[in-house]
């Protein structure tokens, strides 16, 4: 059509970083509407950004605050700009080698071989922290573990986010540069290498990509090129992105090549979208949306799954019907109304939540809060879910957040965890695990970091000791986030609970005998405290007393039980204290 704009119409649009032609050269692309005269591309500037000899290079403005050039710079050559009388890296860096603060680096991604992922309702996502994964503390250290996890049942991985944090160990949430692997895991390389390993073994890899806000260390760095930010919101960890207002498109570039470029050059299968309840967009197309699109057109199969703390079926509904086009979405309550049956938690946003009800009603769809009264909020939250699929929910029991933000980091308590996984991997949504629960791993996950800024250094300690100063028990005690025995504490031990991997390895195996769909029929008593929710010619049982149960069984036969105690005999099920048990109709062949 006459006039109408064609693809990569406008400079912004254009790859974005550095682009190796393959040949020695590389195009550099920045957008630097900020820098008077124009930003130069300083080539192998050294290690610090203020030392060592450089080439200086002018760049050439393409239009909108687009500047290029094209430069013999092969792989593995250093760079950064000038812009004014400071040199910054790369905004879209794909390599930070020597951290924030240190040149980017030309990195040409190998590309990746095809795999693609089994469909969403099979999946069983295991999350995990490169840092504490393994004593090497890299993507290199998650390698060896693959094939235990892949035996085991689980079908993907899910990386904490890696995007090029401060310093060398932290939870990676306050992440600079989007589309730089972290340089102390191994850079890109070693996240290409591990993905292709994963992949050799059938397993997927996600990763938890957070475009709501940036690292405070990088703020000033990316404000010297342009408006990346907007002071008319304000996230709880620092400055909103610029999705919506002026000079907001190659901000939305910036992130969307970042998430396209995660998928289609490293290899990865999806991307976890870390709290978009946080993101600020009143564009016409949510950014939310746009990612969603951008990843799904990179090939079949590839998922977007978002935290989303408002409940809103909207996330996955298509866009057709209105929605953001997202494939799944955590479900907190589902955690919630489990937790506050088999733990004493009952603080903060756990208050609402206890009832044997609720986790019945999280059983059909893991909304509680559906439109109803939110005490803890004084207010009406969130809406049905009716209308999606079951696998659209991804339910866990711990994960990094349930875990991590608690005040020394401590995982479920031991008399909990059975039925926690019996309830978690037998539910008709998506299972996520935590690493380590799959064997009862006792290292807490605590809250650490290692920012490079002083001032950002206290005001994590002193944040993280206010968060916890009205319980009493806690005070001075709260771990010190900065302190690397912090760190050192959250690495797995990986010393298993043989009775406990035993039955998660079981009740892998059992889950893939459970018709896909929705529970129903589903049946409770608040005073005897016990649920039982049929899944097809199955049906789970679980007490959630703290004295034993007997029921009646009719003519159905146990296929597994929680723990040894339970007792099936003459049509009476008998389970002891927090326990559970997967009934199965006894022409039912396993």
């Amino acid at each position: 059509m006459a006039g109408a704009r064609q693809l990569s119409g406008y400079p912004w649009e254009r790859p974005l970083g550095a682009t190796s032609l393959g040949d020695g050269r590389t195009r550099f692309r920045v957008w630097a509407p900020s820098a008077e005269g124009g930003p130069t591309l300083i080539l192998n500037p050294g290690r610090r950004l203020n030392a060592g000899p450089s080439g200086e290079l002018p760049l050439e403005h393409a239009g909108s605050g687009v500047y290029e050039v094209l430069a013999d710079a092969p792989p593995g050559t250093d760079y950064c700009f000038r812009v004014g009388r400071r040199r910054f890296p790369d905004p879209a860096s794909r390599w930070q080698p020597y951290g924030l603060r240190g040149p980017s680096r030309v990195y040409a991604p190998v590309a990746p071989q095809p795999f693609v992922p089994g469909p969403l309702a099979e999946q069983v996502i295991y999350e995990l922290h490169v840092g504490t994964f393994s004593p090497e503390g890299t993507f290199a250290g998650v390698i060896p573990h693959l094939g235990r996890l892949a035996e085991l049942g689980i079908t993907a991985i899910e990386l904490m986010p890696v995007a090029e944090f401060p310093g060398a160990r932290g939870w990676g949430y306050d992440g600079v540069y989007l589309s730089a692997a972290q340089s102390s895991y191994g850079g890109p390389q070693g996240l290409q290498e591990l993905v292709e390993s994963a992949h050799r073994l059938g397993l997927g890899v996600l990763l938890d990509v957070v475009y709501n806000h940036v690292g405070a260390s990088g703020v000033r760095a990316l404000e010297a090129f342009g408006p990346y930010f907007t002071d008319r919101y304000e996230t709880p960890w620092g400055r909103a992105i610029n999705y919506d207002g002026p000079d907001c498109d190659p901000v939305r570039e910036w992130v969307l090549q970042s998430a396209r470029g995660w998928v289609a050059d490293f290899g990865l299968d999806g991307l976890r979208l870390d709290a978009i309840h946080a993101i600020f967009d009143s564009s016409a197309e949510h950014i939310v949306q746009a990612v969603a699109n951008r990843v799904h057109a990179v090939g079949p199969g590839r998922l977007v799954i978002a935290e989303s703390g408002l409940n809103d079926p909207r996330v996955m509904r298509s866009v057709r019907r209105g929605g953001y086009g997202c494939d799944a979405a955590w479900a907190d309550d589902f955690h919630h109304a489990l937790r506050t049956l088999i733990t004493d938690d009952h603080d903060g946003y756990y208050s609402e939540f206890g009832r044997v009800g609720q986790l019945a009603k999280a059983f059909h769809r893991p909304h509680v809060h559906d439109g109803d009264y939110s005490s803890f909020r004084r207010r009406r939250f969130g809406a049905p879910a009716d209308d999606l699929p079951p696998e659209a929910f991804v339910v866990f029991c711990q994960d990094h957040d349930q875990v991590g933000n608690r005040a020394f980091g401590d995982r479920l308590p031991v008399e909990a965890r059975p039925l926690a996984a019996f309830s978690v991997l037998l539910a008709p949504f998506t299972p996520m695990l935590f690493m380590g629960e799959e064997y009862g791993e006792d290292a807490p996950f605590q809250f650490f970091s290692d920012h490079i800024d002083k001032r950002i250094a206290e005001a994590t300690r002193k944040g993280r000791r206010a968060e916890f100063a009205a319980f009493a028990s806690f005070g001075a005690e709260i771990p010190d986030p900065q302190s690397p025995q912090t760190f050192a504490d959250s690495k797995l031990s990986h010393v298993a609970n043989r009775e406990l991997a035993s039955l998660y390895a079981e009740l892998l195996r059992a889950r893939r005998e459970l018709p896909q769909g929705e529970s129903g029929p589903i049946s409770f008593d608040e005073d005897a405290r016990w649920l039982r929710v049929g899944r097809g010619p199955f049906e789970l049982v679980c007490n959630f007393a703290r004295v034993p149960l007997t029921l009646a069984a009719g003519e159905m036969r146990m296929r597994l039980a929680t723990h040894d105690a339970v007792q099936l005999a003459e049509g009476r099920l008998t389970l002891p204290a927090l326990s559970g048990a997967l009934l199965a109709m006894r022409e039912q062949p396993f």
